[in-house]
């Protein structure tokens, strides 16, 4: 197998703050999940993806990862006290911390990560997001979440949502059984809709400011460097990692 240098896309969220985006080189799976898998429950061996989360930690100078198993739902996960060791907690789509050097990781195969960071209050989300998690409304109980309990104030909070399926590739067929007609006017083109720009709009209604928002733009579907199950089917699982320093 080639060996390729990871790749990060950064956060672009400003100072005080850690990780990035992590494409699917620079790990040691084989075939179908080449080769910086993260995903322990896709079929890989445990060993090469504990290894390829040990890279990234490495990659990032973290010494403690948190993941979760995700369901597609709406539970939060607050860490508020350090961690000497990796964590992997069942059943969770949002993570928050304000302990440094905690690293939460997202995984996704075409899903949306999108981290949300409070400068002042030091205090940092990172937040599952696909179809069901938008229409469950996640993005803004994770705001409402970080506002009750670390005092983090809307207009300071800044956002970056991760590479994913774009609006080229996400088509939802029959739409009408699944999604909101509020997800309706989003559609670039008949059954295909732009989930970037309802994630941007589900931040600005819990009050985050545009300008703070980021958005990568970049569709898993299309480009081979990253993981998609839409383009796939059985693969690996790419990591969205942020800490505090």
């Amino acid at each position: 197998m080639p060996n390729h240098a990871i790749h990060c896309l950064p956060l672009d969220l400003g100072p005080g703050l850690e990780g990035g985006f992590f494409g699917r080189q620079g790990g040691v799976s084989p075939p179908p999940y080449d080769s910086l898998n993260v995903g322990l429950g896709v079929g890989d061996e445990p060993g090469r993806v504990a290894e390829n989360r040990r890279r990234i930690r490495e990659h990032l100078g973290l010494t403690v990862l948190v993941s979760a198993r995700q369901v597609h739902g709406d539970r939060i996960l607050c860490l508020s006290a350090p961690l000497a060791a990796d964590a992997e907690h069942d059943g969770y789509d949002a993570l928050i911390t304000d302990q440094p050097g905690l690293g939460l990781m997202i995984q996704q195969a075409d899903c949306q990560a999108v981290v949300i960071f409070e400068p002042v209050r030091r205090v940092v989300a990172n937040v599952h997001v696909g179809w069901r998690g938008s229409v469950a409304g996640i993005i803004g109980a994770v705001v409402r979440r970080l506002r009750e309990e670390f005092g983090a104030e809307a207009a300071r909070l800044r956002a970056a949502i991760s590479p994913s399926l774009g609006p080229c590739c996400a088509e939802f067929i029959p739409y009408q059984d699944t999604l909101p007609a509020s997800f309706h006017p989003y559609q670039s083109r008949p059954a295909h809709f732009d989930f970037w720009a309802i994630s941007r709009m589900q931040l600005m209604q819990a009050g985050v400011p545009a300008a703070g928002i980021r958005v990568a733009g970049i569709c898993t579907r299309c480009q081979t460097g990253y993981f998609s199950y839409r383009r796939e089917g059985v693969t690996g699982r790419g990591a969205t990692v942020v800490a505090l320093p």
